[in-house]
């Protein structure tokens, strides 16, 4: 019996010890941000960062699957699924203000992690736009911190990826005479 009191004493501080160090584990939030110009008006340069309209410079990797509205159309409210390597993301636009030069989406992959990615445009002049990306990543497990900080990483760097993917884009537009 003795033993036993002396057991669930050692126990009783050690348990003290395991929670604090368990409370010392956080789940991660980044925010990183980048900027970029397209060399076009804000007319021609806000349908580009709807997830339809983004289609014609993100890449083969972007394929949003609509589950509203149908047919697909970028639009607040709209609700879509992406792939992320082997997992799916369920995304919403909760944001599309055409007017206020203001989108806003917010994606969840379950287990894992929650992203809000916040896009504000400011004309500068008739034919250029300088655009501004904030991403926002709370990973909602501390195995989910892993894939926070890999894709905080990633996203340090998709500023010029953007950049020279929608110049791209804008090239073969104006080339082709559609911009």
């Amino acid at each position: 019996m003795r033993g036993a009191m002396v057991l669930l004493a050692a126990m009783g501080m050690a348990l003290p010890m395991v929670a604090q160090e368990k409370a010392d584990e956080v789940c991660l939030r980044t925010r990183t941000s980048f900027d970029l110009v397209v060399d076009a008006s804000y007319a021609v340069t806000a349908p580009l960062f709807g997830p339809e309209g983004e289609r014609a410079w993100a890449g083969k990797d972007w394929d949003p699957q609509f589950v509203y509205p149908q047919p697909a159309k970028d639009e607040e409210g709209a609700v879509f699924t992406v792939r992320h390597g082997a997992m799916s993301a369920a995304w919403v636009n909760t944001l599309f203000d055409v007017e206020g030069r203001h989108f806003q989406y917010v994606y969840f992959i379950p287990d894992v992690m929650v992203t809000v990615i916040d896009v504000r445009f400011k004309p500068e002049g008739a034919e250029a736009t300088a655009v501004n990306v904030v991403y926002t990543r709370t990973a909602l497990t501390l195995e989910g911190n892993e894939h926070v900080a890999a894709m905080t990483e990633g996203d340090k760097k998709a500023g010029k990826e953007w950049q020279q993917a929608i110049d791209e884009f804008m090239e073969q537009s104006k080339a082709s005479g559609k911009h």
